[in-house]
């Protein structure tokens, strides 16, 4: 199993070289081309949130964000140290298991409710995106972590 760690400063500039660096390496994963661009605009939405997360509430420590290929899967992990009291917490991950639902069974994906911010508003398109997802959020930060699948290299003769 191979993965790859990026650590970045909570700047907005730093979201696009993590959307470069993640569909570079689920290419080389085996993740199918017409699944990348989903897989840009999940990661580039997961960064964007956690950079405004960060920044927001005056975080300095870096957004997180960790590629994994595994035999049948590619995952990536995005990670920020923005707390959420247990209520919030607990808000945004019903938000993101409805959203997942609603994705996966083909039907609409619900909007936030309009006092709802901005960054929730990503977790719907995320869910929209990515048919595997998970977030989750606490007194530490919060984790959103997605997959795809892959299929194997052919030999190269």
């Amino acid at each position: 199993m191979a993965t790859v760690e990026l650590l970045f400063s909570a700047l907005p500039e730093h979201v696009r070289t993590a959307r470069l660096v993640a569909a570079a390496v689920a290419r080389r994963a085996g993740v199918d081309e017409a699944v990348l661009d989903e897989v840009r605009l999940a990661v580039g939405e997961a960064c964007s949130r956690a950079v405004g997360l960060h920044n927001s509430q005056g975080i300095s420590t870096p957004v997180r964000v960790v590629l994994t290929e595994d035999e049948k899967k590619f995952s990536i992990e995005v990670a920020d140290d923005a707390p959420r009291p247990a209520a919030v917490a607990a808000a945004v991950t019903a938000a993101a298991r409805a959203a997942s639902g609603a994705a996966a069974s083909g039907g609409a994906v619900p909007a936030p409710p309009m006092e709802e911010s901005e960054d929730d508003m990503g977790l719907a398109v995320i869910s929209g995106l990515v048919d595997d997802v998970e977030v989750t959020a606490d007194e530490s930060g919060g984790l959103i972590r997605m997959s795809w699948p892959t299929t194997p290299a052919s030999p190269q003769p």
